[in-house]
C-alpha cells in the first residue's frame, strides 16, 4: 500500500512539472527585463511612465505608448491580471504586434476600458470575421461586463489559437474572433489616459 502511495505521489509531481514546464512568465516581479517602450514622445523617459513595485508593473497612462514584449509569440494562452489603483481609466492588451513601433500599432486588441474590458478592436489593418461592419474597428463583447469594482484586481486570459481568440474576463467568456488575419506577433499592455497596475503576466500552450 505505502509503495502505491508512493507512486502516486511521484507520478502526480510529475504531472504538475510538466504542466508548469510550459509557463513562460513575461514579468519577473522585480524590474521589466523582457519588455521595450514606446511612447508618442520619444522625449520622455519611459522608465517614468512604466515601472514596477512590490511586484506590480506600474503605468502612468501619460504619454500614451505602450510596453511590448521583445519577443514575438504564437499559440498561447496569455494570463494577465489588471486594476484601477484609483480612478478608472483607460488601457488595453495588444496581442500579435506587428513592426513597425506606433502609436496604434498594427495588432488586435483586448480592450480594458472600464465597462468595456472584452471588447475587441482591430488596429492599423488588423481584422477578424467578426468584424462585419468594415467602419467600425471594435467588436463588442458577448455579454455584460464582468469586471471588478477599481481597487480589485481583474483576471483576463487571452487565448490564440491559430487564427482564433477567445477573451475571458474574471472567468466569463466575453469574445470571440475567428479568421485573424495576423496570428503572431509581441505583446504589449498599454498607456492610455491614467494610471494603471498589471501583475502576473504570463503565457502557458495554447488550450
Amino acid at each position: 500500500m505505502t509503495s502505491i502511495v508512493i507512486l502516486a505521489a511521484v507520478t502526480s509531481l510529475a504531472a504538475q512539472d510538466t504542466a508548469n514546464s510550459s509557463k513562460v512568465s513575461l514579468f519577473n516581479g522585480k524590474d521589466l527585463s523582457g519588455w521595450t517602450f514606446s511612447l508618442r514622445d520619444s522625449a520622455v523617459d519611459p522608465a517614468t511612465v512604466f515601472s514596477v513595485k512590490d511586484g506590480i508593473i506600474n503605468i502612468k497612462g501619460q504619454p500614451f505608448g505602450y510596453m511590448r514584449t521583445t519577443e514575438k509569440y504564437s499559440d498561447y494562452t496569455l494570463h494577465v491580471e489588471w486594476r484601477w489603483p484609483a480612478e478608472p481609466s483607460n488601457s488595453g492588451i495588444f496581442i500579435h504586434w506587428q513592426a513597425p513601433d506606433a502609436i496604434w500599432p498594427k495588432c488586435i486588441e483586448s480592450q480594458l476600458m472600464p465597462g468595456n474590458a472584452g471588447d475587441i478592436v482591430c488596429m492599423n489593418g488588423s481584422d477578424i470575421v467578426e468584424r462585419t461592419d468594415k467602419t467600425k474597428a471594435v467588436v463588442k463583447k458577448l455579454s455584460e461586463s464582468s469586471e471588478k469594482p477599481a481597487g480589485q484586481w481583474n483576471t483576463m486570459e487571452i487565448v490564440c489559437n491559430g487564427s482564433t481568440i477567445e477573451i475571458t474576463v474574471n472567468g466569463k467568456l466575453q469574445n470571440r474572433a475567428t479568421g485573424a488575419n495576423i496570428d503572431s506577433g509581441s505583446i504589449c499592455l498599454q498607456s492610455e489616459g491614467g494610471e494603471v497596475q498589471f501583475r502576473n503576466v504570463y503565457i502557458t500552450s495554447a488550450k
